[in-house]
């Protein structure tokens, strides 16, 4: 009795292993529905900017002596030229200190005179024996010190002459004042920022950039620019420096572009708009969570279209930035990853459209 119970339990369970075993294998072919992302797709488009036209050399002005400010000839904005007066210093203590130094010429000078004849005649009384050779090395001894004496005073009148010079504040090359930060009558100490000048030489564009945007930037990169307020006023710039260090409230970092022989309409302060030049230079970057790592080696999931397969692809990483990385060996601009799912897909796995994040 048991044994027939079991062989009809048997007989009825077969058809239901048999259905469970087509409906897996029917599962398994369906191609899987995968969210993708093109590399490079859509790059260019998000690489706008809008930045600010700065001064590609920026220089601080102040005195190298202390005094009181007695005269500022320059305000903010003032466009000056190389050697132009800026600023000076109260000159009296400077000129005080300058006859002091003259004087102290006319003293060594006379000294040093007074000193010529006492050897002169030292000398002579020797050869006619009419002195001793000690009063005669003494004259001499005496004519060197004097000599020293007349050099140290001049140059104590070249140090008070330098003083008087330095006392008046020169613009170093042209340029336009940005920054004016002393009134006259204010109390200066040495080495303290009275003006800041802006070379004209030399204009750039700089743009406060995400961490996550940095990772579509490199140094080289060009783009072209137009002026916000004129469209039709433009130019182009490349890429030449991003701060390392990131701003401490917005934690942006600050990229600069130089701008190639900007028109006029370019003054410091202009907003202008920043589109990237395609080529062929775009950086690789995908998004940190795309990258399967396994042993210590990195991988992403590349699409086949052509068979709708997916393939494991080693990648060698470059910098992270956020949620981004970039990617310098392994893939390239118009290959299509894998974004989503990635640790449940294994190799040659059929795969379907790609779906919206």
């Amino acid at each position: 009795m048991n044994r027939f119970i079991f062989l009809s339990a048997l007989m009825l369970a077969t058809p239901a292993l048999a259905e469970s075993d087509l409906s897996f294998e029917i599962v398994s072919t369906v191609p899987r529905p995968v969210v993708t992302q093109i590399v490079g797709a859509g790059v260019l488009d998000e690489i706008t900017y809008i930045g600010t036209v700065a001064a590609g050399n920026e220089v601080s002005l102040g005195f190298p002596l202390s005094g009181t400010l007695v005269e500022r000839r320059v305000d903010l904005g003032a466009l000056v030229f190389k050697g132009d007066e800026l600023a000076r210093l109260d000159p009296k203590d400077f000129q005080a200190e300058l006859r002091s130094a003259q004087a102290g010429v006319l003293v060594a000078e006379t000294n040093l005179g007074a000193a010529q004849q006492a050897a002169n005649r030292a000398t002579e009384l020797a050869t006619r024996g009419v002195d001793s050779i000690t009063r005669q090395e003494d004259a001499q001894r005496a004519l060197v010190a004097a000599q020293a004496g007349l050099e140290q005073a001049q140059a104590n009148l070249a140090r008070a002459q330098d003083k008087l010079d330095l006392g008046i504040l020169r613009a170093p090359q042209d340029g336009v004042i940005t920054g004016a930060f002393l009134d006259t009558g204010a109390s200066v100490s040495q080495g303290l920022e009275v003006l800041r000048l802006a070379s004209t030489d030399e204009r750039e564009a700089v743009v406060d950039v995400s961490e996550q945007g940095l990772a579509d930037l490199d140094i080289g990169m060009r783009f072209d620019v137009a002026l916000v307020a004129n469209p039709n006023s433009t130019t182009t710039a490349t890429l030449f420096r991003i701060d390392p260090v990131a701003e401490s409230t917005t934690r942006t970092r600050r990229a600069h572009f130089l701008l190639s022989s900007p028109p006029q309409e370019f003054r410091f302060g202009a907003l202008v708009q920043m589109n990237a030049i395609a080529d062929d230079a775009l950086v690789v970057s995908v998004p940190y969570d795309a990258v399967l790592t396994q042993n210590g080696t990195s991988a992403v999931w590349l699409v086949s279209r052509a068979q709708n397969t997916v393939s494991l692809q080693p990648v060698t990483l470059g910098a992270r930035f956020g949620d981004r990385v970039r990617v310098t060996k392994g893939i390239a601009v118009g290959d299509e990853v894998v974004l989503r799912g990635i640790h449940s897909l294994h190799e040659g796995q059929n795969i379907g459209r790609s779906m919206s994040q």
